[in-house]
């Protein structure tokens, strides 16, 4: 089954890729490594804001991971125009805006790493990964996520 047709019976439609709010690209290829800039949660067209532990509970983060994995696969093909060009998924690199006492950042991760799991397979969507709390993330958003993948 093709990516495309895998997001289809997920019911998945990738958004439309935002320009950058800052001096960076949305993504960067070296070799055949691709180079995806962070992401942040958004609700409704804003930054999903709010501090994990405080204002928001693990299942929100979450969601919030699921939903830059979603952004972060329409910025994968922006970048190589079809998404069964992506050979595997590397690494994530997961930032959770946390109240001090919070340490379930693994478990917002989660959010973000079972879709790629559920959306190129074990085999090809399985990474490293990295998750921390932070004092804080651009525009307060709630979860930010960057990413390193692997192309044809």
């Amino acid at each position: 089954m093709s990516v495309d047709d895998k997001l289809k019976s997920l019911n998945i439609t990738l958004p439309k890729l935002d320009p950058p709010v800052a001096a960076f690209v949305p993504f960067v290829r070296t070799g055949n490594l691709l180079f995806i800039s962070g992401h942040i949660a958004k609700k409704d067209g804003k930054p999903w804001t709010g501090k994990l532990g405080a204002d928001l509970t693990t299942a929100e983060g979450k969601q919030a991971a699921q939903s830059i994995a979603i952004d972060l696969l329409a910025t994968l093909q922006a970048a190589v125009n079809d998404l069964d060009n992506i050979r595997r998924i590397v690494k994530l690199l997961v930032l959770v805006n946390s109240a001090p006492t919070f340490i379930e950042q693994h478990l917002v991760a989660n959010g973000a790493s079972e879709l790629f799991i559920e959306v190129f397979g074990r085999e090809y969507g399985a990474h490293a990964r990295s998750a921390f709390g932070v004092a804080q993330i651009p525009l307060g958003s709630c979860v930010e996520i960057e990413l390193i993948a692997e192309v044809l």
